[in-house]
């Protein structure tokens, strides 16, 4: 979805999905604007983000807002409050430990498989999202970096072709996406702008034990370069957000 659209055009896109906007595809689009904003720090940690607000702002029903924020919930870029709604998540220090840990065990052990499985097309798929990754941070796209990073990892678990490891790593990136952005340092993603192409070589070659550890060292790299602040909560301009 287009974010420079206006309010009332976002409306009108809505209303041409079904009532109120609360279409499949609608719900979707509107998933998607909302965790970019938070992936690039455009809603910051302990944001509220009150139905009401964005029912308004994307013009469909609080009902449709709510499916949308427990979704959201579920990937733990939101946090639920009873009697309070939702907020962003604010990454704490032991959680951003606790999900690297959790990579640190999951994706290096996958690695073997992974090793064993790819193909000279993954191969030439991954070299190319490596591409874009330097290219987005050459460029001072730090967001657009953090998600390909994102991407390339959960791409890797998926050539494992275990789907519940998969999907588990999928949302570790998503935490990890948000803990990057709020602590990371910009231009840089905590490793080596080289270190994806090297781990590429070590599973094109076959050698599964070696990209384990390689994997191992790249994960510690980024862990070790989060600088976590705690930052005091504000209430966002949601019109200013996802409006013009």
């Amino acid at each position: 979805m287009n974010q420079r659209q206006t309010v009332a055009e976002r409306k009108a896109a809505g209303a041409r999905l079904g009532k109120n906007g609360d279409g499949a595809e609608r719900h979707e689009a509107i998933y998607r604007s909302i965790s970019d904003a938070i992936i690039e720090h455009r809603l910051k940690p302990g944001a509220r983000l009150r139905e009401d607000a964005l029912a308004e702002v994307f013009g469909v029903s609080r009902t449709g807002i709510r499916k949308i924020l427990q979704r959201l919930a579920l990937e733990q870029l939101v946090t639920l409050t009873p009697r309070r709604g939702a907020s962003v998540t604010r990454p704490t220090a032991d959680e951003a430990k606790d999900v690297f840990d959790a990579r640190q065990m999951v994706e290096c052990g996958l690695m073997p498989e992974v090793a064993r499985r790819i193909t000279e097309a993954e191969v030439h798929e991954l070299r190319e999202m490596a591409r874009r990754e330097r290219e987005a941070l050459k460029g001072g796209e730090q967001s657009a970096a953090i998600k390909l990073s994102a991407a390339f990892h959960a791409r890797l678990a998926g050539i494992s072709c275990n789907a519940t490891l998969a999907d588990f790593v999928g949302r570790l990136c998503s935490r990890s996406s948000l803990i990057l952005a709020v602590y990371g340092n910009a231009g840089h993603l905590g490793c080596e702008s080289h270190d994806h192409d090297d781990l590429i070589g070590y599973l094109e070659a076959g050698n599964g034990e070696r990209a384990a550890a390689f994997m191992s060292r790249h994960l510690k790299a980024i862990e070790a370069s989060l600088s976590i602040v705690e930052e005091e909560g504000e209430a966002p301009n949601l019109h200013e957000i996802f409006g013009d």
